[in-house]
């Protein structure tokens, strides 16, 4: 027998297999779930979080890995690594909080964890883009899926209501993307972010197609993470879909489109950050006032959630508004902690919504203290988390933020952050003050019946409190990320790694 010759085998795509592997299981669930009825769709959940549990062993293996691949198109970097680990974990939260949400429900299990896993193989694309065109693909494989999700739902008319607004203004907003790509193409003469930066630090501030581009850009990101004005699908999205599909979108959604922001502005055009700083400046603060103020007034847990998750998009526009190595460190950290805190706080929500799918009124929450304390408990620290109540998660990302935004000489915007942190106090405590203080709500099913559930909450809390509580190994690794992609894989020629 002729022995295999390992050394003619092209192993480009090692820099990916973390990606590969998250479409083949894909393909894999959806496949083996052809002959599995909707109400057994629990295996389906499991085999989905070995995969990503395999994934995450690949990407925790290019953790201190520098350079490029496929010419260009796939960074390699503490960057990538850091944003598909996180990506990766709110992924698993998320099929945690499905595993008996969907069988109560009647969803299709395989269609949801196959589009599940699509969505995060685009995720994981525009962490990992070394050009233009990565990030538009990887922002469409992640958007395709995610409209579907939104709408699985077929026979509630507020999901088809959602799936439809959601894929009508995302088509929109990404042709404003790919707009600007164009013209940033036509400015530079390249798609490849490390050429885009290094023409941009030659004199280039004065072309009018450049900034034009960068103006298009930002409107195609800022819809991507909901900033004011381009957040108007957030609410009735995130109210109509099901709660799991809600929570990935609040952060998992999230993460991607930043991870594309931030290597996008603050790590390759830096150069030229005075020209986009200043609308990042007025996004931050609409954002933040407008996402706060209409949160105020809502009834609906989900919808409050929703302009909360809009709000803490204005505080990392904060972060990215100050455009410098601490600020984009901040930023990365900030992601972290809000992912934990809101992925544990869609947690709690799944679980009254575990009886009957019309428990997302505030008023629901009365009285859950009594009825089932550790629920509570936990939905406490979430909220607190979210307020930026020390020595929370929360507490420490507004910190930093802040801190970095202070160091940029920012202190008016710092300022409108921290009246809009005390402003969202009011409705964060409100849905304290009716756990623990009024009477009525929803009966909660018995939550020991199925550990999943629990685990996801449990773990969130723990980690909520610990990456607040003990900062600096998570701070660290965000600066590392940070600095990585500002060094060997994005600005430098860098050796493609085989």
């Amino acid at each position: 027998m002729t022995p295999l010759n390992l050394v003619a085998i092209n192993f480009a795509w090692l820099p990916i297999l973390p990606i590969t592997i998250v479409a083949i299981a894909a393909m894999a669930v959806l496949l083996a779930g052809v002959r599995v009825d909707d109400e057994d769709s629990e295996g389906l959940g499991w085999l989905t979080l070995a995969s990503l549990g395999v994934a995450f062993v690949f990407a925790l293996a290019l953790v201190g890995e520098n350079g490029i691949a496929f010419a260009g198109a796939i960074a390699v970097d503490g960057f990538s690594a850091y944003f598909q680990l996180v990506i990766l974990i709110a992924a698993a939260f998320v099929v945690l909080m499905s595993l008996d949400y969907l069988g109560e429900n009647r969803l299709p299990g395989a269609e949801f964890y196959s589009l599940l896993l699509f969505a995060t193989v685009g995720m994981m694309l525009m962490a990992t883009a070394g050009d233009l065109i990565i990030i538009f693909l990887g922002l469409e494989t992640m958007s395709i899926a995610v409209y579907v999700l939104v709408g699985l739902r077929r026979r509630d008319p507020r999901s088809n209501e959602a799936a439809m607004k959601y894929f009508l203004l995302g088509a929109f907003s990404t042709g404003f993307l790919l707009y600007g790509i164009a013209l940033v193409y036509g400015a530079t003469g390249t798609i490849k972010l490390a050429p885009i930066h290094a023409a941009l630090a030659s004199n280039m501030a004065s072309n009018h197609l450049l900034m034009l581009g960068l103006a298009m850009l930002v409107i195609g990101f800022g819809f991507k993470v909901a900033a004011v004005p381009f957040h108007m699908w957030t609410p009735d999205v995130y109210e109509g879909a099901p709660t799991p599909i809600t929570a990935f979108m609040a952060v998992g959604v999230k993460l991607a489109a930043f991870a594309g922001f931030v290597r996008v502005f603050l790590v390759n055009f830096g150069p030229v950050s005075p020209h986009w700083a200043t609308a990042l400046w007025v996004l931050a603060a609409l954002t933040m006032t407008g996402g706060n103020l209409i949160a105020v007034v809502q009834t609906n847990i989900k919808r409050m959630l929703a302009y909360s998750a809009i709000a803490h998009a204005g505080y990392l526009l904060v972060g990215m508004t100050a455009a410098g190595p601490q600020a984009g460190s901040a930023v990365l950290y900030y992601l972290l902690a809000y992912a934990f805190t809101n992925l544990g706080a869609f947690a709690v929500v799944v679980a009254l919504e575990r009886r009957t799918s019309q428990s997302d009124e505030i008023s629901d929450y009365r009285g859950l203290a009594r009825r089932a304390p550790a629920l509570a408990a936990a939905m406490t620290i979430f909220l607190l988390s979210l307020t930026g109540v020390p020595p929370l998660a929360g507490f420490m990302g507004k910190f930093y933020i802040f801190s970095a935004a202070i160091s940029a000489g920012d202190v008016g915007l710092v300022i409108i952050a921290v009246l809009n942190s005390v402003l969202s106090a009011y409705y964060y405590l409100y849905v304290i003050v009716a756990m623990y203080m009024e009477e009525g709500g929803l009966e909660v099913a018995r939550m020991t019946a199925k550990p999943a559930l629990v685990a996801a909450i449990g773990l969130a809390a723990i980690a909520t409190i610990l990456v607040g509580a003990y900062p600096a190994p998570y701070i660290n690794a965000a600066a590392n990320a940070y600095q990585s992609a500002l060094g060997a894989g994005m600005i430098r020629s860098a050796a493609v790694i085989p």
